[in-house]
C-alpha cells in the first residue's frame, strides 16, 4: 500500500483551482472577442465599447499571467486592425 503524501495532495488540489480559475478567465475573454466580432460586422456602433471591454479583459488576464503577454498584445493589434478595417469600409 503506497503512503499518502500530503504535499502532493494539496499541489493536486490547488493546480485544479488554478486551473479552473485561468479557464474561466480564458473563456471570459473568448467571449468578449466574439461578442466584439459580431457587433463590427453587423456594424454596430456598440463594437466601440465592445472592443474597450474585450482589451480590458485581455489586459486584465495578460496581468495575473493566465495569457502571455505577447498573446495579449497579437490578440488586441489583430482586433484593433480589424476594426479600423470595419471602420474604413464605412
Amino acid at each position: 500500500m503506497a503512503k499518502k503524501i500530503s504535499s502532493a495532495e494539496k499541489r493536486h488540489r490547488k493546480s485544479e483551482e488554478r486551473r479552473l480559475r485561468n479557464k474561466s478567465a480564458k473563456s471570459a475573454v473568448k467571449t468578449c472577442v466574439k461578442k466584439f466580432v459580431t457587433l463590427a460586422q453587423k456594424k454596430d456602433p456598440a463594437a466601440d465599447a465592445a472592443l474597450k471591454e474585450m482589451i480590458k479583459k485581455i489586459d486584465t488576464a495578460a496581468g495575473k499571467g493566465i495569457i502571455t503577454k505577447n498573446a495579449a498584445a497579437r490578440k488586441k493589434s489583430r482586433m484593433q486592425r480589424y476594426y479600423n478595417t470595419i471602420k474604413a469600409a464605412q
